[in-house]
């Protein structure tokens, strides 16, 4: 059966409830592309039922944050921000009593791209709740030291632990470097090159964009991001940056680790990834020049409909 049938298949069957888009590329063209139908919301705040199609933007959620990997790496080859080995508190020299917190020196921006800062930090609360402490961030007065001032738990560098927070400290370094809201930088650095020109990224209540979750692309494009990492950044990320970005630094299972803000995946058929809440997921698989990215509505639950359609995608 061919991908479309077996992409069909599922569709007809009911076994991807939530999905809303899925494009994929191989070798660098589109091959594949449905869109569905369903409730939606933009972070918090529902959009009622959406019919969606080529041009409709849709949540990335958590794939944000390897989208703000690729801009780091870009800034970095323009000067805008420290090396990955560069001390992280001393970044923020607004808060001298956290910088001169012998605790804290030890970190550094690679503890934040890898998610081993060592920080207390629970994202496992839904993303309604306070309790939940990327949620508890955006409702800090100051989201930059609430991170920051986290108790320490364990050693920094031994442990991947989920963290919105070390994102958000990611986005805000590549702000502050480039003198401009991170969302402005992203158009002009990545998205033009790339001829993205529709997009949004969603501001949490301090007025700045939330770089873990915010930004909404069209599938089609999310694809293109894929597409991008594929062909090794094609100048407009440094190719060396993406093998850094891509090279494993942490385990956080027998099959999965973890590179710059991007899932690695051994096995049968490798591949790395960005994966957010919801059932967003892109996928790039060098060996057969393949580009998966789906978009899906089933946030803060249970998400089939993403394993199902790559699944039939990736069917041999």
């Amino acid at each position: 059966m061919a991908m479309a049938e077996r992409v069909d298949a599922v569709l007809r069957e009911d076994r991807a409830p939530g999905f809303h888009g899925l494009v994929v590329m191989r070798g660098g063209e589109v091959v594949l592309e449905r869109y569905g139908a369903g409730i939606d919301h933009r972070l918090g705040d529902s959009l009622g039922h959406v019919e969606f199609g080529r041009d409709t933007l849709h949540d990335l959620r958590s794939v944000s944050k390897s989208v703000v990997a690729l801009l780091y790496g870009i800034a970095l080859d323009e000067g805008l921000v420290p090396e990955p080995r560069a001390g992280l508190v001393e970044q923020f020299p607004e808060y001298p009593d956290l910088v001169a917190d012998r605790e804290r020196t030890h970190l550094t921006i690679e503890h934040a791209l890898t998610m081993t800062l060592g920080l207390d930090w629970d994202e496992s609360a839904p993303y309604t709740s306070p309790a939940n402490s990327e949620i508890a961030m955006e409702l800090a007065p100051d989201r930059y030291r609430y991170v920051l001032e986290r108790p320490v738990v364990e050693e920094a560098g031994k442990r991947w632990l989920y963290c919105g927070g070390a994102t958000a400290l990611i986005g805000g370094l590549i702000a502050r470097g480039a003198g401009r809201p991170l969302e402005e930088y992203a158009a002009t650095a990545l998205f033009e090159p790339l001829g993205i020109t529709a997009f949004e990224w969603s501001k949490g209540g301090h007025g700045v964009v939330s770089a873990a979750a915010g930004l909404r692309l069209r599938p089609i494009d999310l694809a293109a991001i894929g597409q991008l990492v594929l062909d090794g950044g094609r100048g407009i990320v440094p190719a060396e940056w993406i093998q850094e970005m891509l090279r494993p630094r942490v385990k956080i299972d027998d099959s999965v680790e973890y590179g710059y803000q991007w899932y690695l995946i051994d096995g049968k058929r490798p591949h790395v990834k960005g994966m957010g809440n919801g059932g967003q997921q892109v996928l790039v698989l060098p060996a057969e020049e393949l580009v998966v990215a789906v978009t899906a509505g089933e946030y803060d639950g249970h998400a089939p409909s993403s394993p199902a359609l790559i699944e039939a995608v990736l069917a041999e």
